[in-house]
């Protein structure tokens, strides 16, 4: 695990340092060569029924221990508080972002080892701030890549589409699979928050299912409180202890400079039918489990910061502080020395888990705590 993990990180640094250099200097068009696939989209092959029965398909769940990324833990790291009761714990569904970077496919094979490599390393530094709260279940899918997000062309949001066909076949069988009065967490990042939001109102809005949900992490996608929130069937999570509730944010240092995000964003059409265009952005704060509001670092109960040689990790308590913005980004103040895959513009996307990992280990506790017997 070392030796892939240190293969990955230094892909992930080349990777960043010379898109960041080409998007400064070059901006969209050269990305868009480097990054969006030339091939013809080519549709996807449904997947089989009941194809997610098979443990393989899937990266985290219940059955899988062994090398099962969602079951990690920093080195010499302890929980505080002592464990919850099984009957008191919630299933978790976590969608995992893109880890696809190649321009060959439009949505990544499954066979593809590179992609599902890097996939169970987000999941180390993502999905494990659930696992004292719940199991994890973690899809493999079939994900749009990298290039489906920089590019006009229809084919990307085809790409987008195939992906979540996968990721609603995978949550259909995890429903179908826990006890039906067992509580649910949802939680993605990137790609997969996108998909949870889509999941949210195809899946959740105006069902049994809603009352289930103790809450949803749609952290690293942008989500319009006007036009988005009243479709997704559940509320804002405005309070700690507030359960059915959607908790998101985007992290930035400062001096933040987001504006090509916004000016995607702005030309976008929102899930009540009307524009996104200059609507705020839902800005959780994950070290005080609210909105819209500003906490120091010493509030921070932990952020993940690699070793030396990168093959782990330790906790650093106090070292980060969040403040939403009036726009509804999440601003971090200094760069941090957290690691090397800072984006342009100060983004600390690849980061939103990493920066208050320990934060969101306790507010998925304290909501799962505080959600209504069964």
């Amino acid at each position: 695990m070392a030796r892939k993990f240190l293969y990955f990180v230094a892909g992930m640094v080349i990777l960043v340092l010379a898109g960041a250099f080409v998007y400064q200097v070059y901006g969209d068009d050269l990305m868009e060569v480097a990054f969006v696939p030339d091939t013809e989209f080519t549709a996807q092959d449904v997947l089989e029924n009941n194809v997610y029965a098979d443990t393989s398909m899937w990266l985290a769940r219940p059955e899988l221990v062994e090398g099962n990324p969602a079951l990690w833990l920093p080195q010499g790291y302890e929980d505080s508080e002592p464990p919850l009761s099984e009957s008191g714990k919630a299933a978790v569904f976590f969608v995992h972002p893109t880890s696809f970077l190649k321009k060959d496919h439009w949505n990544a094979p499954l066979n593809d080892q590179e992609s599902q490599d890097r996939a169970r390393i987000f999941l180390r530094g993502q999905a494990s701030a659930f696992n004292a709260v719940g199991q994890v279940w973690a899809p493999r899918y079939r994900q749009a890549t990298l290039g489906a997000f920089l590019t006009e062309k229809p084919e990307g949001q085809r790409a987008l589409d195939a992906a979540y066909q996968d990721v609603l076949a995978a949550f259909d069988y995890f429903v179908g699979e826990i006890p039906s009065d067992q509580p649910i967490i949802l939680a993605g990042h990137s790609q997969g928050s996108l998909h949870l939001t889509n999941l949210l109102k195809d899946r959740v809005a105006g069902t049994p299912l809603a009352n289930r949900i103790v809450a949803a992490y749609v952290v690293g996608w942008p989500v319009s409180v006007d036009s988005d929130i009243s479709e997704m069937g559940l509320d804002i999570c405005e309070t700690p202890e507030q359960t059915r509730c959607i908790m998101a944010w985007q992290s930035f240092a400062e001096p933040a400079d987001y504006g090509r995000i916004i000016k995607v964003y702005d030309m976008t059409i929102g899930f009540n039918g009307e524009p996104r265009k200059d609507t705020k952005l839902l800005c959780s704060n994950p070290v005080n489990g609210d909105v819209n509001s500003s906490s120091p670092a010493s509030a921070n109960l932990g952020t993940l910061i690699p070793n030396d040689d990168l093959s782990e990790a330790s906790v650093t308590v106090g070292s980060v502080p969040a403040k939403c913005d009036p726009r509804g980004f999440l601003l971090i103040g200094d760069p941090p020395e957290i690691g090397p895959y800072a984006l342009p513009g100060n983004n600390y996307h690849v980061y939103d888990y990493s920066l208050f990992w320990a934060n969101v280990r306790a507010d998925a506790r304290r909501r799962v705590t505080a959600f209504p017997a069964r």
